[in-house]
């Protein structure tokens, strides 16, 4: 007969469902074959295809091409941070793109018409942000337009409105140092360790409040064993990522040096910690959540739908700003281009291959950034195989349909299993 522990308000835990790494791994099998698989289709595509890659193509794990995966995917991922907080409650956005592109080409008009402080000119690219989101959120919110409806409205409108701004095409150049900076220049080797251990610290102290808080409560915690577990984890790939990109990546270094991560990664963290601390953390998150699950549920709640409908919208639009920000920074200009193309569809493709799903009520900020780094790894592993932007798109596409029916099948076994 299993020994039973009495933990404290009285809730009673048999030893074979006490807190260890074994049964922590065999719930995590269980909530998998239930169908709340999580990020571990991304994670399992991410290491196939870096594996596939490697092996057609050395060139793709040197330093170099290490360090360019993370500013080829940013400005996809920031603007793929704001798509899951719509698309957590059901509704889309096929203008995220082309709002980066506006806000983008607000900052290099302001940069270089106006001549205004850097940072003058990054509140008033965010500012035009907020406002497209306010408008998109109040006519689904408030009129009740169909989200599909409006934002491809403006997808068509914020084409025209990107030409208005840069003169019906004129390349305007971006030459703030501190803008340029943002994609373009790398943290001090020592800043990056810095970075690195105050980042592995935060995570362990977040753990471990997490479990005493548990256990004040008479919950099940997380056994230390587990925490450093997980701590290690991170400390060890994190390390590994710090130790790469920290390597000397010029070909000449007597002529400029070229080590460090990357500044537009530090960005993307604490941007990662912010909207997953608001999402887990706050009224707002939860209301989110379950708008998401049940609007009309939500509404006899108490909730203010309407509200919550708004902010995903400015939120979204918000990060859109961002997005076209480190665009304008990466390329050192806006173009009419900017935002277009395929930008909406990878930062679409990045949220759900990263695990949010398209029916809302599940997905996390970290699913951005998961699906960002494999369409990222997509795209520069198949330029570095010399295919072009046909088979790049095949292969992205196939990719997110993949990902959408592994949600589509994950929802009804976990309907089937009585979780939904």
């Amino acid at each position: 007969m299993n020994k039973v522990k009495e933990l404290p308000g009285e809730a009673i835990v048999t030893a074979a469902e006490a807190p260890s790494i074994r049964n922590s791994f065999l719930a995590y099998v269980q909530r998998v074959r239930g169908g709340d698989m999580g990020a571990l289709p991304a994670v399992l595509g991410l290491v196939v295809l870096c594996a596939v890659f490697a092996a057609a193509r050395p060139a793709f794990l040197t330093a170099i091409n290490f360090a360019n995966l993370f500013t080829q995917g940013a400005a996809v991922t920031l603007i793929a941070m704001g798509l899951v907080f719509v698309l957590l409650l059901g509704e889309i956005d096929l203008s995220a793109g082309f709002a980066s592109g506006v806000c983008a080409a607000v900052l290099a008009v302001t940069l270089a018409s106006a001549g205004l402080p850097w940072y003058v000119c990054v509140a008033a690219a965010i500012l035009t942000g907020v406002i497209i989101g306010t408008v998109l959120g109040s006519l689904v919110a408030k009129v009740g337009i169909p989200s599909f409806v409006v934002t491809l409205a403006a997808f068509l409108a914020f084409q025209g409105l990107v030409l208005v701004l840069v003169d019906e095409g004129t390349n305007i150049s971006v030459r703030d140092e501190v803008i340029v900076a943002i994609a373009n220049k790398n943290l001090p080797p020592w800043l990056g360790w810095a970075v690195y251990a105050a980042c592995v610290a935060i995570f362990a102290g977040v753990q471990l409040r997490r479990a005493r808080k548990r256990a004040s409560r008479g919950l099940v915690a997380d056994p230390l064993s587990l925490i450093a577990f997980r701590v290690g984890m991170l400390a060890l790939f994190a390390g590994l990522a710090v130790a790469a990109l920290n390597l000397e990546r010029s070909r000449n270094p007597a002529l400029v040096s070229l080590t460090g991560v990357p500044i537009v990664v530090p960005i993307i963290l604490v941007l990662l910690v912010v909207w997953t601390l608001v999402l887990r953390r706050t009224g707002f998150g939860r209301h989110l959540y379950a708008v998401g699950g049940n609007t009309e549920a939500a509404r006899r709640a108490g909730i203010p739908v309407d509200r919550i409908k708004i902010s995903a919208f400015v939120l979204c639009s918000s990060m859109a700003a961002i997005g076209g920000i480190v665009a304008a920074s990466r390329a050192s200009s806006v173009d009419p281009n900017t935002g277009g193309s395929s930008v909406l569809l990878y930062a679409v493709g990045a949220a759900v291959i990263g695990g949010t799903s398209l029916f809302g009520g599940k997905g996390r900020v970290l699913d951005a950034v998961l699906g960002g780094a494999v369409v990222a790894v997509i795209e520069n592993g198949m330029g570095l195989m010399g295919y072009g932007a046909s088979v790049k798109y095949l292969v992205t596409g196939s990719v997110l349909l993949l990902a959408a029916g592994v949600d589509a099948l994950a929802r009804k076994r976990a309907a089937a299993a009585g979780l939904r």
